[in-house]
């Protein structure tokens, strides 16, 4: 429920810094041109965004036949969850890691490497399994889309506003000089700025909601905990080499290896409040 409070507020947030947005330009028909623009754009990832994904890592559908293993975990998980029958996928990739993606509990797809596959027993893959199924039931990617949506209009809008300042045209006649380049400072660097960072917020919200809501669907946090622990172990010995910026954000731990500097705007919440956040649930 709180997370699902700080979403809201999150997201509340992010369309303010877009009204405010709408301000500081002075005219609606630039933003107007953006906000479509962007929609455009993220409609498109939200109904094809899980075919490209899919294609990125090379991901290959499998049936009951092909890993009987996997299936039976998945098809536990979606009967708890009361959720259709997602498409099941084996990543070709020795990375620990797996993602979720669809535009709808009917349209969604849940993909495993092989080297989760190994690393896990039954009962850490059943936890990632219902993590994954998790995001599916609440609905993430539509709200990651609408977030993304918004995000893109301020990112889009800042970009022009770059570009107004190196031919030296902003905003309306009867503003002041003074005013001028504050508002464009704070439109082309800070806004885009801070509403990456409500967007990441949003994202890593998700992810609490996701685990907690797994571990109700089985009714057990310790499987994913103790999966968790040896993914971000794996993520540090194997490291997902074709792992991309656009698409972190959908794995349940992020193939992306960095610093502090990375980890400060990074998609996810730290794995190790995560497991703890685990072992503190009650059933």
């Amino acid at each position: 429920m709180i997370n699902q409070l700080k979403t809201v507020v999150l997201l509340g947030a992010l369309t303010g810094l877009l009204l405010g947005v709408g301000r500081l330009v002075g005219g609606m028909r630039g933003l107007t041109i953006a906000f479509i623009f962007a929609i455009i754009m993220n409609i498109g990832s939200y109904w094809f965004s899980d075919k490209i994904v899919l294609a990125m890592y090379k991901a290959k559908q499998i049936n009951e036949s092909d890993n009987p293993r996997l299936y039976r975990i998945v098809k536990e998980v979606i009967e708890k969850a009361k959720v259709p029958m997602p498409r099941v996928y084996i990543i070709p990739n020795e990375a620990l890691n797996a993602f979720a993606c669809g535009r709808s509990p009917k349209h969604s797809s849940v993909a495993a490497t092989q080297g989760i596959l190994k690393s896990l027993n039954d009962e850490e893959l059943r936890g990632v399994m219902a993590h994954e199924i998790a995001h599916v039931k609440n609905r993430d990617i539509l709200i990651s889309s609408i977030a993304a949506t918004i995000a893109g209009v301020i990112s889009y809008v800042a970009f022009m506003a770059r570009w107004a300042a190196i031919f030296g045209g902003f905003g309306g006649r009867d503003r002041g000089g003074g005013g001028n380049i504050i508002s464009l400072i704070a439109l082309a660097i800070i806004t885009p700025l801070i509403a990456t960072i409500i967007q990441l917020a949003i994202s890593r919200s998700r992810e609490y909601l996701a685990d907690a809501t797994g571990a109700k669907i089985i009714g057990n946090s310790s499987g994913l905990a103790s999966a968790l622990e040896k993914l971000e172990a794996g993520a540090k010995a194997h490291p997902m080499r074709n792992a991309n910026q656009a698409t972190a954000h959908m794995f349940i731990i992020s193939p992306l290896r960095g610093g502090a500097f990375v980890k400060l705007f990074s998609t996810h919440p730290l794995v190790s409040i995560r497991i703890q956040r685990l072992k503190d649930m009650k059933f």
